[in-house]
């Protein structure tokens, strides 16, 4: 990981955004923990995150920016995220803010949960 972990997690949402995988899973780490916000639950693991993102992204269209990152005193990183989701013709289904918490082991991210 960078000296800077917001230049990653930014780094990393343009990556999503782009929907760009491989660049999105060079910052996980192996068996990362990660959830999953469209069906419930979490999935472990680069083939677990690229099967549940190739599921989701054929049927819906999220946008996701982060708007603000906060150090917290246990070492993980929240992220302020302003998310947009529309359906595959277009139509806006959601638009919110969101917080994002990473947890970092060796360098990657190893665990990220979502508060609404």
């Amino acid at each position: 990981m960078t000296d800077d972990p917001t230049a990653l997690l930014t780094r990393m949402y343009t990556e999503f955004n782009a929907r760009n995988v491989d660049a999105v899973l060079t910052v996980m780490h192996a068996d990362v923990n990660w959830p999953n916000g469209w069906e419930g639950g979490y999935v472990i693991g680069h083939p677990a995150v690229r099967d549940y993102w190739t599921r989701q992204w054929a049927e819906i269209d999220p946008t996701v920016t982060p708007e603000g990152f906060d150090r917290l005193s246990d070492g993980r990183i929240r992220v302020r995220v302003h998310q947009i989701v529309r359906d595959r013709a277009g139509k806006e289904l959601s638009d919110k803010i969101v917080n994002h918490t990473y947890t970092f082991d060796g360098g990657k991210i190893r665990r990220m949960t979502i508060e609404a």
